[in-house]
């Protein structure tokens, strides 16, 4: 199955970004089995966006509604990646889906992998200022998942993009973590005021979405500030 077939499927069933990245040199981190890394080559990255609607909801803290959103497009996300995985492995290849968000070590904040570094190595954004991934189209304003794959498919380039002038997200960060470089984003602040939103009950897990709703991409409005 060629990579345009997948991807032609994974579109018409909800994925509104699809990209596949060359592992080799990722692997190592993984938080996976020596045997599983070993047969991994690559990674395919799907993406579907965040409603606008619900974002509008957001103003300097995120909503319940927001929570509820959130969970919702994980579940869709795995959902998906289990499909596809499926497909894969009735190939007769390895076919590995990675939970949308599952964390496997609390006192470090890690998953299997990063959905991020997998959507940066597969072409589908770049690391903005927010600390999440930028697409060119959708901003931040979309969830990922990964499967894990050997299946030779021809993995697409990072792109050699940036924020350029926008500064939205960093006009209404809450907790004032996000910098002029995206190099000095501030973990701590983001994550005391993740914390914060957790013990004020407002969600019951660290989100926040402030900065993911100024991040909008070509078709939710202009990012120039």
């Amino acid at each position: 199955m060629h990579k345009s077939e997948l991807n032609e499927l994974c579109s018409g069933w909800g994925a509104d970004l699809f990209g596949v990245a060359d592992v080799s040199s990722l692997k190592d981190e993984f938080l996976l089995s020596e045997s599983a890394k070993k047969k991994v080559k690559r990674a395919i990255s799907l993406g579907v966006r965040v409603s606008g609607a619900v974002l509008d909801e957001i103003s300097d803290k995120p909503t319940k509604i927001y929570f509820h959103h959130y969970r919702t497009l994980n579940m869709f996300l795995d959902q998906m990646a289990l499909r596809l995985a499926n497909l894969i492995q009735g190939e007769g290849f390895f076919a590995l889906p990675i939970p949308a968000s599952q964390i496997v070590d609390w006192q470090k904040q890690n998953a299997h992998l990063s959905h991020k570094k997998i959507g940066l190595m597969a072409g589908l954004g770049w690391i903005g200022r927010n600390n999440l991934l930028v697409n060119e189209r959708l901003g931040s304003q979309f969830r990922l998942v990964t499967v894990l794959t050997d299946m030779d498919l021809e993995a697409d380039k990072p792109l050699n993009k940036d924020c350029g002038t926008c500064k939205l997200c960093m006009e209404v960060c809450p907790a004032n973590a996000i910098k002029q470089s995206k190099d000095d984003f501030d973990h701590v602040k983001c994550l005391e005021k993740l914390k914060e939103f957790q013990s004020q009950h407002i969600v019951d897990q660290y989100i926040c979405g402030v900065c993911v709703k100024a991040c909008k991409g070509k078709t939710g409005g202009t990012n120039e500030s």
